[in-house]
């Protein structure tokens, strides 16, 4: 687990260069004026909590000859150290997934990361109760993290408890649009998985939509998005347009890089036009 510090012209061989050696340092070269630093801040913070690194936090104001000696001319300035040196960084604000994307480029190992994915072959391996158990742990221990909320939940939709999923989801705030996006795609599931338990009727539309449902529950998204727009194909009324919604539920579940969703969203186009 990492952590925060400010870092002057003083001690930036000592906090920055020489704890390099040791682990990852993320600079953030900010200052109190500036808008895009104010907004990439907490993000930061949220990363220095989470991951094996430190976050040191120059105001360019205060510490001009650090900022000079590493070119910095636009902020936020954001630099990643490694053995001493310079091996990535950006200018600018970065989403959380991009973020995310260049840290494990960086192979700056995430703390929630790894625990997600040992309590996932927990569940691989058949330990259920202890999968759920530990889920619930995180959710003590990270309370504020997406990521966890959203694979307990999916645990929790899995397991067919959905009123424990649905506590879970209605718990998670964020100001995100995607993360929002991403719980709405829980709620989604958790419909789904009431319409597969549910008698899906003698239409082959209301088949159709069943089945996708269980697809989707299971995760084998593919399948089910091809059942979703053969309902809308058929019936685009149903269910109050149920198909449609369900493939976007998918969209928002998947992320919008993934390639099912960039295939599935032109299917989709193709099918309502």
């Amino acid at each position: 687990m990492g952590y925060s510090i400010a870092v002057a012209d003083h001690n930036f061989e000592e906090e920055v260069l020489a704890k390099s050696k040791e682990m990852p340092v993320i600079v953030d070269f900010y200052a109190d004026w500036c808008g895009p630093c104010k907004m990439l801040s907490p993000l930061l913070e949220e990363i220095a909590s989470e991951y094996d690194c430190v976050v040191a936090k120059v105001d360019v104001d205060q510490n001009q000859q650090v900022a000079q000696a590493y070119q910095v001319q636009g902020i936020p300035d954001v630099k990643i150290f490694r053995d001493g040196e310079v091996i990535e960084g950006f200018v600018g604000v970065l989403q959380r997934p991009q973020l995310r994307e260049l840290l494990a480029k960086c192979n700056i190992k995430s703390a929630i990361d790894e625990a997600i994915a040992a309590v996932k072959q927990q569940e691989e391996a058949g330990k259920v109760e202890q999968a759920k158990t530990e889920f619930l742990h995180l959710l003590e221990k990270y309370p504020q993290n997406a990521q966890v909320t959203l694979e307990a939940a999916k645990l929790f939709v899995r397991t067919n408890e959905l009123n424990q999923a649905k506590e879970i989801i209605d718990s998670a705030s964020s100001d995100d649009r995607n993360l929002l996006d991403a719980f709405s795609s829980i709620k989604a599931l958790i419909h789904f998985q009431e319409e597969c338990q549910n008698d899906s009727g003698d239409s082959e539309v209301a088949q159709l939509y069943a089945q996708a449902c269980c697809l989707a529950v299971a995760e084998k998204y593919q399948e089910a998005l091809d059942k979703f727009l053969q309902v809308v194909s058929k019936d685009r009324k149903f269910k109050d347009d149920g198909g449609r919604k369900a493939a976007i539920a998918i969209f928002n579940l998947l992320g919008n890089e993934h390639p099912l969703t960039a295939e599935y969203r032109r299917h989709l186009t193709s099918v309502l036009y």
